[in-house]
């Protein structure tokens, strides 16, 4: 039997199934929970593509992309389809010339809140009218600012590998939101260092303030103890005061460090990170509590087999 239907159409192929592929978070709804990651699926949403997007949600969360490449203006990824080699997928977004990142960056100077969220790792809300107020956009608009390329046979483009990178990319931007700065063509680093250098700039004209001093009741604290001469006392060190941990105790949020670094970049697991780790972490701060207590537990117990 031919694969075109009667109707002229390709009958969907059955991926190969993918070993180690990066899978999508959502379970299922949309993608991405912050405003910026749905904005950028709704460039997607908005070529028209189909039944290919329903596809592609579908390949992003089955695991079939099994590598994603993020540069300056590029995306290289791998997808898993119905054969044997990987199809290759690029995508090339327009980046912006230094002289826009610099009228970008005073634009965002003036902006006190601006700097603010982008350095505890939020994209502030009116951002785009930054952007649009120095005759820019932070998102692809045109066609001509987004090319995307798939090494399989599908002619429309984007198409459904693509459209599959495409939404593990929206996630990737909740996880860390410079990386849009760096399809744009700047990465988190550089955009600081230029804030900082416009912020310079404008400090020039303002009154020099003196040099910050330590205060002589300070310095007196500083001098008061002289250094000890005793060299078997330095190396041998001296007991330590009973209180010089303090307080001792499983801490009241798990895995809060965790948390504050966010989601694994591309995560390949079956279950969500954090949800995968955070009762190894709860586990971990029980028997280490013990363990500083002087008191031993039975690994093999029940408690700790649920855990397990």
């Amino acid at each position: 039997m031919s694969r075109l239907d009667s109707y002229g159409y390709f009958k969907p192929s059955v991926p190969r199934k993918a070993k180690g592929g990066i899978k999508a978070q959502s379970k299922r709804g949309t993608f991405g929970e912050s405003w910026w990651a749905k904005r950028w699926i709704v460039v997607l949403e908005s070529f028209n593509i189909g039944a290919r997007l329903g596809r592609g949600r579908s390949y992003a969360r089955s695991g079939q992309v099994l590598s994603v490449e993020i540069d300056k203006g590029k995306v290289r990824a791998k997808v898993q389809g119905s054969r044997p080699k990987p199809y290759d997928i690029k995508m090339e977004i327009k980046t912006l010339s230094s002289d826009s990142w610099q009228k970008l960056a005073k634009a965002f100077s003036n902006q006190a809140i601006f700097a603010a969220k982008l350095l505890a790792g939020e994209m502030p809300e009116d951002i785009e009218k930054a952007f649009k107020g120095a005759g820019l956009s932070l998102f692809p608009e045109k066609l001509k600012d987004l090319e995307t390329n798939c090494s399989c046979p599908d002619w429309s483009n984007p198409c459904k590998h693509i459209a599959a990178v495409y939404y593990l990319l929206g996630e990737e931007f909740d996880r860390d939101p410079f990386l849009i700065f760096k399809l744009r063509g700047m990465n988190r680093e550089e955009l600081l260092e230029i804030l900082g250098g416009v912020s310079k700039k404008a400090d020039k004209g303002r009154s020099k303030r003196k040099p910050t001093s330590i205060p002589e009741k300070e310095k007196d604290i500083l001098l008061s103890e002289p250094l000890c001469a005793d060299v078997s006392i330095f190396w041998n060190g001296s007991s330590l005061p009973e209180d010089f941990l303090g307080e001792v105790r499983v801490p009241p949020v798990p895995a809060a460090l965790l948390k504050r670094l966010g989601n694994f970049p591309f995560w390949r697991g079956k279950e969500r990170f954090f949800e995968a780790l955070e009762a190894v972490y709860v586990r971990s701060s029980t028997h280490g509590l013990d363990v500083f207590l002087g008191e031993r537990r039975n690994l093999d117990s029940p408690d700790d087999k649920n855990h397990s």
